[in-house]
């Protein structure tokens, strides 16, 4: 096997020369002869000797080179051995230093890390109660940076606060009690309903409230401003607000305080959410409506009869002190009756009398029935709008279940409201029908005592 392969090494060789050869001599003739061929072989071999000699000599002189680059980074090698040793062995140094002087730290620290500890608490506090504090527009958010800062600083171990930064937090913890206590006024930008802000002189109470132009403010931390509030509580307390907006220095007013705070406070914000008169009206929707327009109906007509019937029964009483007749008036009828019918027997007298009375009965009475239909029909319409306000309301929770009380809202309130402003209608037209009843009676009194008088003296003429 060693011997083709000797063979096939010595053919490729030959090729080779054999077309070097060829390139070399150019534009030669070809060679023709056997003996040619084989002095051009013999040339090439030698060429090739030549050549693998040099290759030989330039790889020997490499391979001392090579050896002395690794010579070279062996030593480099082991000198940065030695040094990383000694490297580890200044670190391990440098480590029990660093131990021996944390536990000197410490010893020397001793009870200042729990004072620390509170001090970092109580800045973290103040800072979260100043960002939505009344005093914020006044004294600024700086006071709240200043307080995020000193938290953070020593919640790191490398560094302690400074005694000026903890004479800070004191100054911005005395500063916050005393301005619970005070009530001040001062310039500041307010934003309106409108979202659009104006400079307005703001009076604020402690840290309760607010107040500006005789309205309630409340703070907003994103904006670090005031606002105006959405709605307003009711007139009595508005009227105080503005009161002591306007009041002098030392000047002793009254004032109507949230002690809970307008942010979140749930006096002020109980009172806002208070609906007005209009609003619980408009809950009892069409039913109430109705409800509301016959109750008015039935008030003034009943104030109306009350009326008449006063000015009618003044009129009735004068005429039964007065011995002119005046017809103008039911007793003055009933007499003048009596008078054209006086001369008649007793039992005709009597049936005149009685059909004057009679005649006079429906003027008297008029409107009182109608009085009487509205108290007790208003009742009913307010238990027509509880039953349809209830209707509503399983629909809800038949179409949305119970998760949301707000989607049941209005049918309970339409239930409920609908029902007070039927009792509201019912009770004071029945005490108004009770009245006006007994005044038509009163009346009615006079006409048949007075009827009653002229029979007896008729019969004791006779």
């Amino acid at each position: 096997m060693k011997k083709y392969l000797s063979i096939l090494f010595v053919l490729s060789l030959t090729l080779n020369t054999f077309v070097v050869a060829q390139e070399s001599e150019g534009d030669e003739a070809e060679i023709s002869t056997v003996e040619a061929l084989l002095q051009l072989v013999k040339e090439g071999k030698t060429k090739e000797q030549s050549a693998n000699a040099d290759r030989e000599a330039k790889f020997m002189a490499n391979k001392n080179e090579q050896a002395a680059i690794l010579a070279a980074e062996k030593r480099e090698l082991a000198r940065q051995e030695r040094i990383a040793d000694q490297l580890e062995a200044e670190y391990k140094k440098n480590e029990e230093i660093l131990r021996v002087k944390e536990e000197a730290y410490q010893k020397e620290l001793g009870s200042l890390v729990e004072l620390f500890g509170h001090l970092q608490s109580s800045a973290g506090e103040a800072a979260v109660q100043f960002s939505g504090s009344l005093t914020s527009p006044q004294y600024g958010l700086e006071r709240v940076d200043f307080l995020n800062e000193l938290t953070s600083k020593m919640s790191e171990t490398t560094e302690l606060p400074t005694i000026r930064e903890i004479e800070g937090l004191w100054y911005e913890l005395q500063r916050e009690m005393v301005a619970s206590g005070q009530v001040v006024s001062f310039d500041t930008t307010v934003i309106d309903v409108d979202g659009e802000s104006s400079t307005c002189n703001v009076t604020r109470v402690g840290l309760f409230n607010a107040v500006c132009d005789g309205k309630y403010l409340e703070y907003v931390a994103a904006t670090g401003q005031y606002a105006f509030l959405p709605r307003q509580p009711a007139g009595r307390f508005t009227k105080t607000a503005k009161s002591v907006g306007n009041a002098d220095a030392g000047e002793q007013v009254r004032f109507g305080v949230d002690p809970t705070g307008p942010t979140g406070g749930s006096l002020l914000a109980n009172l806002i959410q208070t609906p007005s008169l209009a609003e619980r009206a408009a809950q009892g929707r069409e039913v109430g409506y109705a409800i509301i327009f016959v109750g008015l109906i039935g008030i003034g007509l009943a104030f109306w009869k009350l009326w008449s019937l006063y000015v009618l029964g003044k009129a009735v009483r004068a005429q039964a002190g007065s011995q002119t007749l005046d017809v103008r008036n039911p007793l003055g009828r009933v007499l003048k009756v009596g008078e054209e019918n006086f001369k008649k027997d007793i039992d005709t007298l009597e049936l005149k009398l009685a059909e004057a009375i009679m005649a006079e009965r429906p003027s008297i009475e008029r409107g009182i029935g109608a009085v009487r239909i509205i108290s007790v029909v208003a009742p009913l319409a307010g238990l027509l709008g509880t039953v349809t306000g209830m209707i509503v309301t399983f629909q809800m929770i038949t179409l949305y279940g119970t998760g949301d009380p707000k989607l049941m809202a209005g049918g309970i309130s339409q239930a409920l409201v609908t029902t007070v402003l039927g009792l509201l209608v019912a009770i004071p037209t029945t005490l108004l029908h009770s009245f006006t009843a007994s005044s038509a009676k009163g009346i009615i009194s006079v006409l048949e005592e007075q009827s009653t008088g002229i029979l007896a003296e008729r019969a004791e003429g006779s």
